[in-house]
């Protein structure tokens, strides 16, 4: 398993997508929704850019299972991005928008748990996976509860892909530097 963290912006889907791009067989998993016009054309954007012969799966629920099942068929899984998917996911689990009424406590197990699954489905999985987060945690601690709460929850997530991942990638102004593995 690779990990690909880095900021916004950073060039970091580009850098995985080249990596991906070494494999004959590619499933890209993306996790992102379009909820707006300006997310549909990111996400458009990033369709654009890959190849015609990747398969993709738009999914965010149930990634450990899917991950599991599809390894058999490509030679690589793109996973893009763990960001979204546990935006989504925090969402979906809080089954309210009203962060006052949000169980932070109980959505991080939740969550942390949907990470440490793929983590270890991605950690033994006999073909390339690579995933994309952003690393949240070098800016200023947020004014808002949910965001402090979800940004200490990717720092928490991130530690573990990391931790399971054979390769990390940090990826600044479109400049990877390889942070573990050979």
């Amino acid at each position: 398993m690779i990990l690909v963290t880095g900021g916004d912006r950073s060039g970091k889907s580009v850098f995985a997508e080249k990596l991906a791009s070494n494999y004959e067989t590619v499933l890209y998993i993306a996790t992102a929704e379009a909820f707006d016009e300006e997310m549909k054309k990111r996400i458009q954007k990033h369709q654009n850019r890959r190849p015609s012969h990747w398969d993709t799966l738009e999914s965010y629920q149930n990634l450990a299972e899917s991950i599991k099942q599809k390894q058999k068929d490509y030679d690589c899984i793109l996973l893009d991005c763990v960001t979204l998917l546990l935006t989504n996911l925090l969402f979906l689990y809080s089954h309210t928008k009203d962060v006052e009424k949000m169980d932070f406590e109980n959505l991080e197990k939740k969550l942390l748990q949907e990470i440490e699954e793929i983590a270890h489905i991605c950690q033994k999985a006999k073909k390339q996976i690579i995933i994309v987060t952003v690393e949240m945690g070098l800016g200023i601690v947020p004014a808002e509860p949910l965001s402090r709460h979800f940004r200490d929850i990717m720092g928490t997530a991130n530690q573990i892909l990391a931790q399971k991942a054979q390769e990390v990638y940090f990826v600044v102004s479109g400049i990877p530097m390889k942070i573990k593995g050979e």
